[in-house]
């Protein structure tokens, strides 16, 4: 069966050349903490890599987002689903893949310098990252977007420095992930469903949600809890969710050069096309045309 490292429809990578890896292990700031690669693989089948003890010489963070995968460190196994993380530490062999039948989309950085090993301090292990009430998963995707964004755009010694001060703030919230939850300034009712589903949309926004799942998550019928969301909004809770999606792929178009079937990809839509039909339904105008369109 193919095993692959990477090459996957609507993956975004980029892999920091030695020459600039090695003037940031000099910089002030850089010699902290720095990145050497980052990523993003949706729905890699057949993903796989093997590392002996020479070969890991970076600390690697995985966040798996959908999907299942495994990982193995020290001949221990370890399975990961959706919604969970875990960090390899340094000089140590290990091994990682996606589930054969339902592959994994996750977000990897590869890092190192001389404060690495604070945040990275008993991360090996599995580690649950709950989809909850003021979670803010959409938040920290958003700071690993503007990681890549940045680098992507050059290694400017500003570029570079941003990244690591961006990833300061990744990892942290990773690390004291309830008092990143606590400085969230949305306020929840227990008791309102509309909310509480439109929170859930949000911290979903990156895959394929239907109202099933939504509905059961604020422990409604498919029938009350719909008539009660589109009472509240005026919408469908799938028409709302669609429009959360438009609306956060208008920012990647906006600020990033992502392709267009790359951000499909990024919110659940594996078809190009009917992404692109989705977006002129809301925007009026095709993605393309939205994003040489003058704004401001």
């Amino acid at each position: 069966m193919a095993k692959i490292k990477s090459g996957f429809q609507g993956e975004r990578a980029v892999i920091l050349p030695d020459s600039i890896v090695e003037g940031l292990k000099n910089n002030e700031l850089g010699r902290l903490l720095y990145i050497t690669d980052i990523g993003y693989y949706p729905k890699a089948g057949f993903h796989f890599r093997k590392r002996n003890k020479q070969e890991s010489n970076q600390f690697i963070l995985i966040y798996c987002t959908e999907g299942e995968g495994w990982y193995e460190i020290e001949q221990i196994y370890f399975k990961i689903n959706a919604n969970q993380y875990f960090i390899l530490p340094k000089g140590i062999a290990h091994s990682y893949g996606s589930n054969k039948t339902d592959p994994w989309t996750i977000y990897w950085i590869h890092f190192d310098g001389s404060m690495a090993y604070y945040f990275t301090e008993d991360l090996e292990k599995v580690n649950q990252i709950n989809i909850e009430q003021g979670s803010r998963v959409e938040d920290r995707l958003l700071i690993f977007e503007e990681i890549l964004a940045s680098l992507n755009n050059g290694y400017s010694k500003c570029n570079l420095e941003y990244s690591i001060t961006s990833l300061f703030h990744f990892l942290g919230s990773m690390k004291y992930i309830s008092a990143f939850r606590e400085t969230s300034s949305m306020e929840f009712d227990s008791k309102d469903m509309v909310a509480i589903a439109i929170h859930y949309m949000r911290e979903n926004i990156h895959r394929k949600v239907n109202v099933l799942e939504i509905a059961r998550h604020v422990a409604f019928s498919v029938s009350h809890f719909s008539a009660m969301f589109h009472k509240r909004t005026g919408f469908s809770p799938i028409n709302y969710l669609t429009q959360l999606k438009i609306q956060q792929a208008c920012h990647l178009l906006d600020f990033t050069d992502m392709k267009i079937n790359q951000i499909s990809m990024q919110f659940g839509f594996d078809d190009p096309l009917y992404f692109s039909r989705a977006f002129k339904k809301i925007m009026s105008v095709s993605p393309n045309e939205y994003r040489i369109k003058k704004k401001g």
